[in-house]
């Protein structure tokens, strides 16, 4: 075995452990993010309206979220294990300036969210209905505080400023933070991220009041979740779309190589560029096989003129050059996911037109099947983001071979396989458990989770104090 680890690059091996954790880990706050903000819905209709369905939907739905939230905290604490052993060059290099927003992190959105969730998954039948809905108010500002850090962060490492190097080789801040925070890139890329968490989470939420609608058609937990997801699904989807295109001539702007990459333009061509639909990417002979092109497409698309000229790979060295098969086909994957999305809230608008939202079975079908689009999408996005960037670290200034650690290939592949053999059964048993809540319907009869009334002190407590079934306490 050890002559197999020494033949393996280790920095193949380190970027694959971190492709494999990071990628693991994203989709835990791509779903608790719009789940805590669904969550935030609920409790706040169930307050305006005394509708019973929209707790027991709440009650349903926390559950779910406590276990992936805390899937997500633990899958996290990996990062910070790999950018010691595995970066950790990386790590003394960016720290001065990746180190702080990491920590403005934990102290702004960590803490919050660490204060009030214990509020929110056990404070129901012990606070007042106000604080109760304020606690469920901050874990999910807490998941947008935590995304808008982190986002900044890589943000950074894609589009650089505000920045200087010290004696040391350090990237250091060159005076105030705010241009390393706001960097170009980051408002694009947080806003794009947001919507595909809240997507995500519309998506799972449709699926399960989609199975369950298939089971029993009368059932009003099913019939809501069902109703709002496709709601979120057809407003949202559009919005994303033209996120994209911002999104899209930002790195253009700024990381030229990704887009080059992702469209399979080998070629600087005279004229107007063609979009290519489809195709098989040759590295070898720099083409795209079996191409179906639009004409004039790519540069209407990417430059927003018909007639613009558009720049190939073969202007940019070929070390310095991402690689094209992967970011043509994730970037493809993640666009056409994101057009059945747009196309499934369409079907739903149908379907409300015609009546037929919660009887329509060959829609509810389509919603089960596009379950885990989002997870995929936004796995395909991020491959598509950090695989764009390389052969950088930071973007234009650090190199990924240069951020390493000096660790032997036999190490690396160590961790990495005890990290995929730890993931499968401590993660796999984590996901069927959520599968398992997932597919037990919401209560239609289910007693509203109750609240502490006022009372004055001395007052023996009434029954409403007393847990309600299934609560969780």
């Amino acid at each position: 075995m050890n002559l197999v680890f020494n033949v393996l690059d280790p920095l193949i091996l380190a970027r694959a452990q971190f492709a494999f954790t990071v990628s693991f880990h994203f989709i835990f706050p791509a779903f608790s993010i719009g789940l805590a903000s669904y969550l935030f819905v609920l409790e706040a209709l169930w307050l305006r309206t005394g509708k019973g369905v929209y707790a027991n939907l709440y009650r349903y739905w926390l559950r779910i979220f406590a276990i992936a939230f805390g899937m997500g905290v633990v899958s996290g604490i990996v990062m910070s294990y790999q950018f010691g052993t595995n970066w950790s060059v990386f790590s003394f290099r960016t720290g001065p300036v990746l180190g702080p927003l990491m920590a403005y992190e934990v102290l702004t959105a960590f803490f919050l969210e660490a204060g009030f969730l214990g509020v929110m998954l056990f404070g129901m039948t012990k606070v007042g209905k106000g604080l109760h809905l304020f606690a469920t108010a901050m874990v999910a500002l807490g998941t947008l505080i935590s995304a808008t850090w982190i986002i900044s962060a890589n943000s950074w490492m894609h589009t650089p400023q505000g920045f200087a190097i010290n004696a040391h080789g350090q990237f250091v801040p060159a005076g105030s933070w705010l241009p390393i925070i706001f960097n170009p890139s980051f408002p694009y890329r947080l806003v794009h991220t947001v919507i595909a968490a809240y997507l995500t989470t519309a998506l799972i939420v449709g699926a399960v009041g989609a199975w369950h609608l298939l089971k029993d058609r009368a059932n009003p937990g099913a019939r809501t979740m069902f109703s709002m997801a496709m709601w979120m699904a057809a407003l949202v989807a559009p919005i994303q779309i033209a996120a994209g295109d911002a999104h899209g001539l930002n790195t253009l702007r700024y990381e030229p190589a990704k887009i080059m990459a992702l469209e399979g333009h080998y070629r600087t061509t005279p004229g107007p560029s063609g979009l290519i639909l489809f195709g098989i990417p040759d590295p070898a002979g720099k083409r795209i096989d079996y191409a179906l092109e639009v004409p004039k497409a790519g540069s209407l698309i990417l430059a927003h003129d018909i007639n613009a000229h558009l720049d190939g790979l073969d202007t940019i060295p070929v070390d310095r050059q991402p690689p094209v098969a992967i970011l043509f086909w994730s970037f493809r994957i993640m666009v056409g996911l994101g057009f059945a999305m747009l196309g499934l809230g369409l079907w739903s608008l149908v379907a409300r037109w015609r009546k037929r939202l919660y009887d329509w079975p060959l829609l509810h079908r389509a919603a089960i099947a596009m379950g885990p689009a989002g997870l995929v999408a936004v796995i395909a996005g991020w491959i598509t983001t950090e695989v764009g960037r390389q052969p950088y670290t930071v973007y234009g200034q650090m190199l990924t071979s240069q951020s390493r650690s000096p660790v032997a290939a036999p190490a690396v592949a160590t961790s990495l396989l005890a990290f995929v053999i730890v993931y499968f059964f401590a993660f796999g048993a984590g996901f069927y458990y959520l599968l398992k809540l997932m597919a037990k319907p919401p209560q239609a009869g289910e007693a509203e989770p109750p609240h502490t009334p006022k009372r004055a002190a001395g007052v023996t407590p009434t029954s409403a104090t007393t847990p309600a079934r299934g609560a969780i306490s």
